[in-house]
């Protein structure tokens, strides 16, 4: 237990005697190692029994182990042994070393020495056998300790305590024997506990506890494979392969013979998972949350992180300090190595000894670096995957309230960025305590060597740290303003890309461009400022070094001490040590800065307010007779509003009931139902629900994904349900024109289904789900009048005839079929009741009625018999079906389901994501050096290195040259020669730093501004199709993610690998000096290191790539579920929902964590080979004779050759890490060089001023399809729109209406034939010539967050006195007047704050301002009520009377007056005249459509 170092015995006789005669036998330290000793022989004694026991029984493997309960691989029980036996046998191997070290410098003679070292190696092979067969038997269940052990155990914990109080008597005891029974008595403390107290997991009722009765030994051990538990090559590999990450080499070997994909890469262990970290940190947040009260808080965030990977942080924390330690050995030891040199021998082989201490350091060094690495990651992907889920888990909870003070956009960038920050930081967790450790060490190798003038190393230290607080602080201040400038651009990037096709439509995303550069040029000031910050710290702290040691070697010289050139050394090789947490320091700070921001974001968001959970009460099912019960209630969006959203809510709704609601735009329709999901905060009142729910929005939420996952909805599939679900909906048909049918992949959005086809898939979604209550808001809008006739009957008449629902609608023709009609007006029930009852009761019911009947009277106004009615009616299911719409062979959709896989993926409109494979081009390194200046500054860079490493070489070999090797020898030069040379060499190699450091933040940050500009204007100019079939969160993806990279990391990344290169030619240089034999190993060792990182990167660059393609889906399905959250709780789809983010979040971290491991495996053994060619060096400079080679320049070579290993470790792991870093760059690059759209305006071909003066359209053989693999979609079109009339278009569902609009804008260009307005082809023009001199109202009402004002003139064209103008004209001029902003009213995102009639009113607005000659209305009074529809009507015939008018409208009263009718099926020309002509004709398709709506719009449906 001690080295003792004594040398006054002889022999063992002599000794034990003369303890007799003097003290007590029992109070030496001699007696507690035997006894000690013994110990440690009876339990290898046992562990050997128990072994060749279960080897007769018949047990396989080797044997097994001890225990039990200790070992619950996921219990802090059995982590904690294993540790703590680990750790006392690499302890006991130290020290054994020591001894025989100490034994060996005794000649031999030190009995005592003899006797520690061997009672050193019984417990070095015991406890190294008892943590073998620890980690074997770990997957066996057991209820406790066996008796043997914890017999053991007690007498173990008693000799410790008995050792500590014997050995603290003693007055000459050494250190590290009071620090070894410190940790032995500890690790006795923790086994004790673990084996008498520690409850077993399992059931507790068997007993056993024979003496040899419980297996200790038994290694034939399987990993369970329940689940995700099941074995991965992590959680099955041995202790060696572990040790050496030889468990990383079968997928390095793949990825050596093909590009991997990610079903290549093993699952995670369930505990290293989301599936299985998500549930342990929502409980540990929960329990600290009320423990403490109140919400989430930043230090209870930290809390639950730090207990949530505590055994990871605490084994990183004991590698971190084994690494320290180690470290510290070379320098320590420089000194007594320059002796040796020197030809002061203190014993024979001492040169041997040094060298195998040397060498023994570094082993130990690399290992516990390479495990401190791997681990700290391994816990900062478990942190980003647990907060992930919270706060995925929050999103879907989040009050609608709370929503509109956090953009998508925000919630987004906390769970893409701020997380990934947190799972960073594992990296720099052990900084802080680091850095005291490892000052303390330098100062005490300082004080050893140079005695007080250490102090000024001390201060000189500490004063450095000090001028790194206002820098920090500044850094903190930098990194929020960062945080939010980014945030904000990355909401309005949210928003644009939401809606680019309104934007190109309008002509107006160059506007729209320009506000996203603003706001990237806010973000760059902070930016600037930021990086130019760190410029400074890095300055400061690369200079920190040197301002130590010549403030050390100053204290030297004022204090007398004499300066050596083995004591030089020494102390340089302790500051070039020191360094490392001196320049870490600022980063550390930097990140912990950095993290606290996150922390304190993701803190503030788990603190929203969630939905009212009391909102509803839910009733439990069959337990009553009502299905929706409103009892005098007032909700409101607003709480704090003075005026409640829905106010004195009465009303019941029994099963099996049909309930209307009706009333104006605005009136409080949709948040009424919105109340029955719980949606809304209650102020008083009660709301009763009975039944599960199933709700249809007004605007359709479509996932990304097939049509067949979007109806089943997470639902088995039932095929006969499903089918006919498919007929009830109108879907059949849709689906058979589709190439891959319900296996169609639908793009973001929907944005490949038409308004109509996404509405129905909604529907059928409700339909399949087979709830009891309904809710459908204003469902019919979005189709054309015959198939909502037909949904109306089949759907609420036929599948729904026995359930309960509410539905919205604007069409009046609908509400005599309903059991209970509530007619809405400010938010209150105006009237309620039957419809002939309510009919003749009030105002309000009949203006609704009034409008309708006004706008069947333009139909009306045709005669249509009742025997043609009826005969549409009759043959609905045949003629007017195929009249409107479809002549289409009947295709098995079963063939179409077995076209293969490649074909299917080929021509889907949404593609997988593109990723480059192999390694990344050079031209991407060349662009991305060049972009900044041309490349102008990077010779500077590297010649300001260059200088700074051969000046600080030089004032090192200085040092060493200019000063004695004994105070005995004359110097060469004087004091003050010394000190001036040194210094001056001290600031030139300073002030190279800080060229360098600026140079290289200037080229960084100029560089992202190029690539920034460059990828959006990219993406801008891009056509539709780009974004059609390009999810946005792709794209979302670039430009948070990827440009924050391009940002912060690869500047320094590139920087870094500079540095390194520059400094290891340096070392090699300075060893090459002492012996040119030296490259006879670096040569292979260098061959060697190329060969295996060229071995790994194929690996590596896949998985770094698999990294970036794995993140999109999670964002995107992130920003799917934030949008659809409504319709997800309406379904109780929250676990299903929060399963595949789970799911996705796991295979995000896959990769990551099989690159972490990949490149612990190759540093692993690049740090062997240099280990070896730094030993090699070392012999070869002990085994030539004394006066060859000068001792300076070879403890000069030594010092610089201890930081081999870690510099050409950090070479090639920077080369890698920047390779996959520079991904980021090649992903930006990927956008910049995307498609563009025709040119916005072609100089040499501009229109007139006065274009288009008369508004002719003439279209000749147009053929459109939406992208080269897909099918026509419209197919040779010839018409022509005469100007000044008014032209319909009307055509089922999927006809190809919406797309002649886009062809008609360009923002789909034809395939083939051409357009011309008023003789002009607009092909030949500029795109914003044509689309700004055209006007449309979208499908899709469309606001973007700002004001009215920008809303309605986003370009900046028009007067406020213009503006109200045209809101009066919209009808929303009194509802803007109303409020207290006017104009400047706030719009929120989406224009969520207006309701979608509101919304559309505003697009209204729009095309009065601008007062074009042409102006297209697509479907653009499907979100409104039939009054407001025909106010809007008359008010385009008052104001574009002598406009060319192109609508497309499902209400047969919004084209039937218009001049031409064109009736498109299948994407050809039907019938094309005016509505009388087309209306003579008995037996044309048009006529048939009239008669259909006319008899829909009379019947009651009842």
């Amino acid at each position: 237990m001690g080295f003792l170092g004594s040398t006054k015995a002889n022999g063992m006789l002599t000794t034990f005697l003369s303890f007799s005669e003097s003290k007590s036998f029992l109070l030496e330290p001699i007696f507690v190692i035997c006894v000690s000793g013994f110990l440690h022989a009876v339990l290898l004694l046992v562990l050997f029994c128990s072994w060749v026991r279960y080897k007769l029984r018949g047990n396989n493997g080797f044997g097994s182990v001890v225990t039990e309960r200790l070992k619950d691989r996921r219990g802090f029980g059995f982590k904690s042994v294993l540790f703590c036996s680990l750790a006392l046998s690499l302890l006991n191997l130290v020290l054994m070393s020591l001894s025989g070290f100490y034994w060996y410098e005794s000649d031999w003679l030190d009995e005592e020495q003899l006797v520690s070292l061997l009672m050193f190696l019984l417990a070095t092979v015991s406890w190294g056998v008892l943590s073998v067969s620890l980690h074997r038997c770990s997957d066996y269940e057991q209820r406790k300790s066996p008796l043997l052990l914890r017999l053991w155990l007690g007498f173990y914990l008693a000799v410790s305590c008995y050792s500590l109080v014997v050995d603290k008597r003693e007055e000459t005891v050494h250190v590290h024997l009071l620090v070894y029974d410190i940790v032995s008595f500890s690790g006795a403390l923790l086994l004790c506990y673990v084996a008498f107290f520690k409850k077993a997991r399992g059931d507790n009722n068997n007993s056993s506890n024979g003496v040899l009765e419980e297996p200790l030994l038994n290694g034939d051990s399987t990993v369970g494979g329940e689940g995700s538990d099941e074995a991965t090559p992590y959680s099955r590999a041995g202790l060696l392969s572990l040790l050496t990450f030889s468990w990383m080499g079968p997928l390095i070997e793949t990825g050596n013979k093909k590009p991997l994909d990610l079903e290549d890469v093993p699952q995670l262990h369930d505990s290293d998972s989301a599936v299985g970290l998500a549930p342990k940190f929502r409980t540990m947040l929960e329990s600290s949350t009320s423990d403490g009260g109140g919400g989430v808080t930043t230090f209870k965030l930290m809390k639950a992180l730090f207990f949530s990977a505590q055994w990871e942080i605490l084994v990183t924390a004991f590698f971190a300090f084994i690494y320290t330690v180690a470290s510290y050995v070379g320098p320590a030891l420089i000194d007594t190595f320059v002796q040796y040199l020197n030809g002061r021998r203190q014993y024979n082989n001492e040169g041997y000894v040094l060298v195998i201490t040397f060498f023994l350091a570094k082993l130990v060094e690399c290992l516990s670096q390479r495990h401190w690495f791997f681990r700290a990651q391994k816990a900062g992907f478990r942190m980003r995957s647990s907060l992930v889920a919270m706060i995925y888990e929050k999103s879907l909870t989040l009050s609608c309230h709370s929503k509109q003070g956090r953009t998508s956009g925000e919630i987004i960038n906390v769970m893409a960025v701020d997380t990934v920050r947190i799972g960073n930081f594992s990296w720099h967790m052990h900084d802080p305590w680091m850095v005291l450790l490892q000052v303390g060490l330098a100062l005490w190798i300082l004080y050893r060597n140079l005695g007080l003038a250490s102090i000024a190393a001390l201060i000189a230290t500490i004063l450095v740290m000090l001028v790194n607080f206002p820098f920090g602080r500044m850094q903190e201040r930098f990194q929020e303003k960062l945080m939010v400038a980014k945030d904000n651009r990355m909401k309005s990037t949210s928003e644009i890309l939401r809606n680019m096709r309104i934007l190109k439509l309008q002509g107006w995303e160059m506007k729209f461009l320009s506000k996203i550069f603003d706001l990237r040029k806010s973000e760059e000031g902070w930016l600037k400022k930021y990086v130019y910050n760190s410029a400074v710290i890095s300055f400061v702290f690369w200079g920190a070094p040197t301002l130590v040691s010549v403030s050390t070697f100053g204290a030297c010289i004022l204090l007398g001490i004499p300066l050596e050139s083995g004591k030089i050394l020494s102390a340089l090789a302790t500051f070039r040590i020191l360094q490392e947490p001196i320049y870490n320091l600022p980063e550390t700070i930097s990140m912990v800065v950095q993290t606290k921001v996150s922390l304190d974001r993701i803190a503030s968001y788990l603190c929203l307010d969630n939905l009212q959970p009391d909102v509803v009460e839910t009733l439990p099912q069959g337990g009553s007779d009502i299905a929706v019960e409103v009892s005098n209630s007032t909700l409101s969006w607003d709480v704090s509003s003075e005026s409640p959203t829905l106010k004195d809510i009465n009303f019941k709704v029994l099963p099996g009931m049909k309930v209307a609601v009706c009333g104006t735009v605005g009136s409080g329709k949709s948040s009424l139902l919105s109340s029955i999901l719980g949606e809304v905060p209650k102020i008083s009142g009660s709301l009763k629900v009975c039944g599960t729910k199933a709700y249809v929005a007004q605007s359709p939420w479509i996932q990304s994904g097939k049509i067949e996952d979007n109806i089943l909805f997470g639902k088995p599939m039932e095929r006969e349900r499903y089918e006919k679900v498919l007929e009830a909906c109108s879907l059949s048909k849709d689906l058979e024109i589709l190439s891959f049918g319900d296996q169609t992949v639908i793009g973001e959005r929907g944005i490949n289904l038409s308004g109509g086809q996404k509405q129905r898939i909604q529907i059928a979604r409700a339909l399949y789900q087979d709830a009891d209550i309904y809710l459908f808001d204003d469902p019919f809008s979005a189709v054309d009048a015959h198939t909502g006739s037909h949904l109306f009957k089949e759907v609420l008449l036929g599948l729904l005839s026995s359930k309960s629902v509410i539905y919205v609608t604007h069409q009046v023709e609908f509400l005599p079929a309903a059991d209970l009609i509530l007619v809405m007006k400010d938010g209150r029930i105006s009237q309620a009741g039957k419809y002939n009852d309510i009919l003749s009761s009030g105002t309000d019911f009949m203006e609704l009625i009034g409008a309708h009947q006004e706008a069947l009277a333009v139909v009306g106004s045709v005669d249509t018999n009742s025997a043609s009615k009826k005969a549409a009616l009759g043959e609905e299911d045949g003629i007017v079906r195929d009249a409107i719409g479809f002549d289409v062979k009947q295709e098995s959709q079963d063939v179409k389901n077995d076209k293969p896989d490649t074909e299917e993926t080929k021509r889907q409109l949404v593609q997988e994501e593109e990723r480059e494979k192999g390694s990344v081009a050079l031209d991407v390194y060349w662009k991305y050096i060049t972009l900044a200046y041309g490349g102008a500054l990077v010779p500077f860079i590297v010649l300001a290195q260059v200088l700074f490493q051969i000046l600080q070489i030089g004032s090192n070999y200085w040092m060493a040259w200019a000063t004695p090797f004994s105070k005995d020898v004359e110097a060469p030069v004087n004091i003050s020669t010394l000190m001036i040379v040194y210094v001056a060499l001290a600031v030139g190699s300073s002030l190279c730093i800080l060229v360098r450091a600026t140079l290289l933040v200037t080229a960084g940050y100029k560089t992202a501004t190029e690539l920034f500009h460059k990828m959006h204007h990219c993406i801008f100019r891009s056509p539709m199709s780009f974004f059609d079939s390009t999810p946005s969160g792709r794209i979302m993806n670039r430009a948070s993610t990827d440009q924050s990279a391009v940002d912060l990391i690869i500047p320094y990344e590139f920087g870094s690998v500079a540095i390194t290169v520059i400094q290891l030619i340096g070392i090699i240089g300075v060893m090459s000096q002492v012996s040119w034999l030296v490259f006879l190993v670096f040569i292979p060792v260098v061959a060697a290191s190329i060969w295996y990182q060229r071995y790994y990167i194929a690996a590596a660059r896949e998985l770094s790539r698999l990294i970036g393609v794995s993140k999109a889906p999670l964002i995107q399905h992130f920003a799917e579920t934030i949008s659809g959250s409504t319709t997800i709780r309406s379904f109780n789809q929250e676990s299903r929902f929060c399963g595949d983010n789970m799911r996705l979040s796991d295979g995000f971290s896959r990769p990551k964590f099989y690159l972490a491991g990949a490149m612990e495996w190759l540093c692993f053994r690049l740090d062997m080979l240099s280990s070896l060619t730094f030993a090699f060096s070392l012999v070869f400079l002990i085994s030539i004779p004394t006066g060859v080679i000068d001792p300076s320049l070879a403890g000069l070579a030594v010092t610089y050759g201890l930081n081999l290993n870690t510099l050409q470790a950090w070479l090639i792991w920077t080369l890698c890490n920047l390779e996959n870093k520079i991904i980021s760059v090649e992903r930006i690059l990927q956008y910049a060089s995307a498609p563009s759209e025709p040119p916005l305006v072609i100089e040499s071909n501009r229109p007139e001023q006065s274009w288009p003066s008369c508004g002719e359209v003439d279209i000749h053989d147009l053929q459109v399809r939406y992208a080269p693999h897909m099918p026509l979609v419209l197919r040779g079109i010839t018409c022509t729109f005469k100007g000044g009339l008014r032209t319909g278009i009307v055509g089922r569902t999927g006809s190809g209406k919406s797309t002649l609009i886009q062809t008609l804008f360009r923002t789909v260009e034809p395939s083939g034939g051409e357009i011309r307005i008023d003789g002009v082809n607009i092909l030949t023009i500029g795109l914003h010539d044509l689309r700004l001199r055209l006007s449309i109202i979208p499908q899709d009402p469309t606001m973007f967050e700002g004001t009215v004002r920008s809303n309605l003139d986003p370009l900046e064209e028009y007067t406020d006195d213009q503006i109200w103008e045209a809101l009066d004209k919209c009808q929303l001029g009194d509802e803007v007047r109303k409020k207290e902003l006017k104009l400047d009213s706030s719009v929120s995102e989406n224009g969520e704050n207006w309701s979608m009639g509101q919304r559309q009113l505003v697009c209204l607005g729009r095309v009065l301002l601008k007062r074009s000659k042409i102006l297209v209305l697509d479907e653009a009074t499907a979100s409104v009520d039939t009054a407001t529809d025909n106010l809007i009507q008359k008010t385009l015939k008052e104001h574009f009377s002598d406009c060319t008018v192109v609508t497309i409208a499902h209400r047969i009263s919004s084209v039937i007056d218009s001049d031409m009718v064109l009736l498109l099926s299948n994407g050809i020309i039907e019938e094309y005249d005016s509505p009388v002509k087309l209306l003579e004709n008995k037996s044309s398709s048009f006529a048939k459509l009239v008669a259909e709506y006319t008899a829909r719009s009379s019947s009651s449906f009842e």
